[in-house]
């Protein structure tokens, strides 16, 4: 005879899903110097101590007397029209070939790009599973943020550090799970079964045949914590113990200004711990942007972070209107760029047009 409870679901009781548990904060000691660190973060950016020695004030850059700003001949302007005409299929290079070039003028426009190379502190309590690490909390002072040496990148590079403060480190039970090592699965709620995905619990498959793949039970045993309800716990990976410490994570970001966002030919390039602003620039709008931006990277980058090395450029995006004659008319194109690009919104001579 059948157990009347064979064949029906058995429902387990659910087991609500703990969400994320904040470590109390009886987990962490007070360790002088980091009073404000919180876990998980939401400190901010530590400012970096006073120089123990004033630093000196930026002196200008040498600025050449002559900025060489290059300028294309003739002969360059027509063999890039005639290139440009030839690899077009539908075009008739004849404008291009036979053309008389009446005048040639150029439109520098001029990118000013400005680097400002930071390093920046912040610290968090910060725990991991407990694997036998020793625990040095209060064996002696730990030394402050800034006075924990590290190895940066090379200049200009963005890169990231977390270090683990010396004699910040205690062993705490976990607090996910009570220093157990395991929690209730979620994907059964703790029961160690799961409905049957082939009867949906009915315990029957086909109509009154037995379901095959639960023994008629309605339930199976749950992949995830197979059949045992209860799961590694995902905060100490079942050790039951957590090494609490103070993690220093330590930002070295390259902030950028760009005046443009195309290249050119670099003509004046300066680099040093502080800079001073171009001044002496043929183009007196770059030198005002100069000066402004090398005074809002200077008084912004310096109140949390620590500024190790600024550099500025100047490059030439050269562009160049041709006018020229053919068959009685005037034409225009342009020639841009350090490849010499061409560009002729008007070309007199394509598949289009009648050649006589």
């Amino acid at each position: 005879m059948l157990n009347p409870h064979e064949g029906q679901a058995l429902y387990a009781p659910t087991v609500p899903s703990p969400g994320p548990m904040v470590p109390p904060a009886s987990m962490f000691g007070n360790v002088p110097g980091y009073e404000d660190t919180l876990a998980g973060g939401g400190g901010g950016y530590l400012p970096p101590p006073m120089p123990l020695h004033p630093n000196r004030d930026p002196e200008p850059a040498p600025v050449p007397q002559d900025w060489n700003i290059p300028s294309i001949t003739e002969d360059v302007a027509r063999e890039r029209f005639i290139m440009y005409a030839s690899g077009k299929c539908c075009y008739n290079n004849a404008p291009a070939k036979d053309g008389v070039i009446t005048n040639m003028q150029a439109f520098n426009t001029y990118r000013y790009r400005l680097e400002t190379f930071t390093e920046s502190r912040s610290t968090e309590w910060a725990t991991k599973p407990y694997e036998g690490e020793l625990a040095d909390f209060y064996t002696q002072t730990a030394p402050r943020p800034w006075e924990i040496p590290v190895t940066g990148p090379s200049l200009f590079q963005n890169h990231e550090e977390n270090i683990k403060v010396p004699y910040t480190s205690s062993n705490k039970p976990c607090h996910t799970c009570s220093a157990s090592g395991k929690m209730p699965c979620h994907e059964c709620n703790g029961s160690g079964t799961k409905v049957c995905w082939v009867c949906n619990g009915s315990g029957k498959q086909g109509g009154d045949s037995p379901c095959n793949q639960c023994n008629q039970r309605g339930r199976e045993n749950c992949s995830k914590c197979h059949g045992n309800g209860t799961k590694e716990c995902e905060t100490c990976k079942g050790k039951q113990q957590l090494l609490t410490y103070i993690n220093l994570k330590v930002e070295w970001k390259n902030n950028v200004d760009d005046l443009s966002d195309v290249t050119g030919k670099t003509l004046f390039k300066n680099a040093q711990y502080m800079l001073y602003p171009v001044y002496g620039f043929p183009d007196p709008s770059l030198s005002q942007a100069s000066d402004r931006l090398v005074r809002e990277h200077q008084a912004k980058y310096s109140q949390n972070s620590r500024i190790l090395q600024q550099q500025q450029t100047i490059e030439l995006i050269p562009i160049t209107k041709v006018t020229y004659k053919w068959k009685g008319g005037i034409h225009v194109y342009y020639i841009y760029g350090n490849e010499h690009q061409v560009k002729a919104p008007d070309y007199p001579a394509t598949c289009c047009c009648s050649i006589m």
